[in-house]
């Protein structure tokens, strides 16, 4: 049975045939803006012929194709009318917007030190869209963004950015030689896997883009694709001057091939350049090479991702060579309730050996994701040993449970402790032992419908004696989101 509009108006529906969905409303930003949405009756009919499916409210927006509108047996719902406004010959623009809210406790963010004591605030962060699609191969798409943090004791740049343009960039999709040729020109986000190193910052409240050129060509199970870039920068006080300059460039090339080994192969190089980049023991104008290659696969019930990657260069008169490893294996139990799946995660990269021996071994973090470890983001990766093992349970197929342990050491004591983006913790360098700490996660994640979903996390962290000498305490975090996509 497939669901069926009527595209007469003179149509009436019986009575008796229809059925109330649910109203939802989200507040957007402070004030008194909501989204409504109510969804259409729909009249069942024998029919199994193939409908286009609506298009599912995606983390990047760009992906969306909302053009499925213009086939009579798509359900629709309120507000239709402009996610497709139809226009010239073959063309259309698509309105949209999200918003996430997110209540934080944190009593003792970094660990305590500086002045991160207890805290707890709101973020929030809203986006809106459009998306003009013309002809079957030029897209046009532009995105503003406001983040705000309420109330937060220390706001950074990855917490507030006031209303700017997040994304705007033109788009090319065409075949070429039995392949398909993609191109991308502007201010535009990019993520590699699973974000380990290269991101959309999708776990902080404003996300990372980056100003320049993206091409690929996909043909059969490869995919190639280069990228000539300047991450933006956020100005996070004021509104529409984010920017981009020399001082901080990223730029490379990428292979995928599917099917290999029962899963995914990539590899990709990149140049990262910055100026004035700082660590425990040097200063200057950084110069990195990466080499990265992973592997991805599942296999009856056991999966796996593994990453390794490679980095040297220079910086400030010292030679650089570093690397991380990572991995994420997991079986799932498809055959019983709540189909459990058990995990392991391992993470190792280097921290710098001798402060004296003119190289530097502190693996550079890049544009990681903010949670890849957990969204409290008291870690990040440089300087680690990483040891989780986790346990997942999907009670429906909208909820997920998670809860797992983590245990950190530092791969050399000669180097410090690290937070996210490449931040030292003071006082830890050289100092005491391999030993960080060990935590608890706790998460759970509903979907309620096809646009909004809430979340919870908590996060309790105990340090060890080497944290404590250097002023740092046990951490707790508790997380509250909400999310609305339209």
């Amino acid at each position: 049975m497939a669901p069926h509009i009527s595209n007469h108006r003179n149509c009436r529906i019986k009575c008796s045939e229809t059925y109330l969905k649910i109203i939802k409303m989200s507040l957007l930003m402070t004030g008194s803006l909501f989204f409504y949405e109510f969804a259409h009756a729909e009249n069942e009919v024998s029919n199994t012929n193939a409908c286009p499916t609506r298009p599912k409210i995606s983390t990047n927006r760009w992906q969306e194709n909302w053009d499925v509108l213009k086939t009579p047996c798509v359900p629709k719902k309120i507000g239709d009318e402009f996610k497709y406004i139809p226009f010239g010959n073959n063309n259309y623009l698509s309105l949209g917007a999200n918003i996430r809210e997110r209540f934080e406790v944190n009593n003792n963010a970094r660990f305590g030190s500086g002045n991160n004591q207890a805290d707890r605030y709101l973020i929030q962060r809203l986006q809106v869209h459009a998306d003009a699609r013309i002809g079957d191969h030029l897209q046009l798409f532009t995105q503003l963004s406001d983040a705000r943090a309420f109330d937060k004791k220390n706001i950074s740049s990855t917490d507030q950015n006031r209303l700017d343009v997040e994304q705007a960039f033109i788009a090319w999709v065409s075949p070429l030689n039995n392949g398909t040729f993609k191109f991308r020109v502007g201010r535009q986000e990019m993520a590699f896997d699973l974000q380990r190193f290269i991101s959309n910052r999708e776990g902080p409240n404003v996300r990372q883009a980056f100003d320049g050129i993206w091409s690929g060509y996909e043909y059969g199970d490869w995919r190639i694709l280069g990228y000539l870039t300047r991450p933006v920068q956020i100005e996070k006080d004021s509104t529409f001057n984010d920017h981009s300059k020399r001082n901080l460039s990223f730029s490379g090339f990428r292979v995928d091939k599917q099917n290999v080994w029962g899963g995914e192969l990539s590899g990709y190089y990149s140049r990262y350049e910055r100026d004035n980049a700082s660590f425990t023991s040097v200063k200057g104008n950084e110069i990195r090479d990466l080499y990265d290659v992973r592997h991805m696969g599942k296999k009856n019930n056991i999966d796996w991702d593994v990453e390794g990657m490679f980095q040297h260069g220079r910086i400030g008169g010292q030679s650089i060579q570093a690397w991380g490893l990572s991995s994420i294996t997991g079986y799932t139990f498809a055959e019983q309730a709540w189909s459990p799946r058990v995990g392991v995660q391992f993470d190792i990269a280097t921290g710098d050996k001798n402060a004296n021996d003119n190289e530097l071994n502190t693996f550079n973090q890049l544009f990681a994701n903010g949670s890849y470890f957990t969204l409290a983001g008291y870690s990040g990766y440089s300087n680690i040993i990483h040891i989780k093992p986790s346990l997942t349970l999907k009670p429906s197929d909208k909820l997920t449970l998670l809860s797992a342990l983590g245990f950190q050491w530092r791969e050399t004591t000669n180097d410090a402790v690290y937070f996210q983006g490449n931040n030292s913790m003071a006082n830890t360098a050289g100092q005491g032992s391999s030993w960080t700490g060990a935590y608890i996660q706790l998460r759970a994640d509903q979907k309620i419908n096809s646009n909004l979903s809430v979340a919870a996390e908590g996060v309790h962290f105990e340090v060890g004696d080497t944290i404590k000498r250097a002023g740092g305490k046990d951490s707790n975090y508790l997380g509250l989101e909400l999310k609305y996509g339209w």
